[in-house]
This record gives structure tokens, sequence and C-alpha cells, in this order.
């Protein structure tokens, strides 16, 4: 089992991987959600994919190390702990994991010159939270896959 979890984006075929589950990862998500929020997050997910071609897997290239690197302490504590599932770990911390997780996204955006992304995050940063917490379960187990 991989103890750091930079060292899986180290690998250029081992994180071409994990942006394509992410990728499948963060589409099964938004398929699976309806409501207002909902459509806000679609909409955002669209503007950025249709006005950005490209930007969209870039931007999950730049991202996977970073939410690696976030993810880290949690995995290291989840390693010690032992047991159990890392989604199911990421659930019960999810009060200190989600803020982590919205800190590398929030970064990225202030740092992107992209007015139309960082539009679009900005129209569903406010329920970005809830929309984390959904998919932390899924989250563990794309890192589990990997690090086993």
């Amino acid at each position: 089992m991989v103890s750091n979890l930079l060292d899986l984006s180290a690998n250029p075929a081992t994180k071409e991987a994990i942006v394509k589950d992410a990728q499948a990862l963060v589409e099964s998500e938004l398929a699976n959600k309806s409501g207002i929020s909902a459509g806000a997050v679609k909409l955002a997910y669209k503007a950025v994919t249709s006005f950005a071609p490209g930007y969209y897997v870039e931007t999950l290239n730049i991202l996977v190390p970073s939410m690696l690197e976030a993810l880290q302490p949690f995995w290291a504590d989840f390693q010690v702990a032992g047991g159990g599932s890392f989604g199911d770990y990421l659930v019960k911390r999810q009060d200190e994991v989600t803020p982590a997780l919205l800190k590398v996204t929030d970064d990225m955006a202030h740092s992107s010159e992209k007015a139309v992304v960082v539009k679009a995050y900005n129209t569903v940063r406010g329920g970005a939270a809830k929309h984390i917490e959904a998919a932390l379960p899924a989250l563990g187990g794309l890192v589990e896959k990997y690090a086993a």
C-alpha cells in the first residue's frame, strides 16, 4: 500500500488513469444529481467544458496532485487507524476533509485567467461543500484503487 499519495501522481501512467477515473467520478456524480442546485452545477460544468475545450482535463491534471496532497494527512491517519474503507473514513471526517479539498479548488479558481471558468465556479461555490461530501465515498474508493 502506498504511504504517500503524491507518489501516485509521480508515475505518468498512473496519473493519467487517476485523471480518467476522476473525470468519470465527476460525471457520475453530476448524472445522479437533481434539483435546483444540481442544475447550477451541471450548467457550470457545461460552461467550463464548452467555452474552454480541453481545459477541464487540463485542470484535472493539475488538480489531481493537489487533491492527493490535500488528502495525504487523512490517508496517513487512515493507515494508522486501520480497518474499514477510506471512503467511510472520509465521510466520518467530512468536516475536515471538505474544507481541505475546497481550498484546492478555491486556490485554482483564484489563479485562473479564464473569466468564464471563474464565473462558473463562483456560481456553484456556495453549495460545493454538500456536493463534495456526497462524493467522498467514491473519492475514497478511487484513492484506494490506486494506493492499494
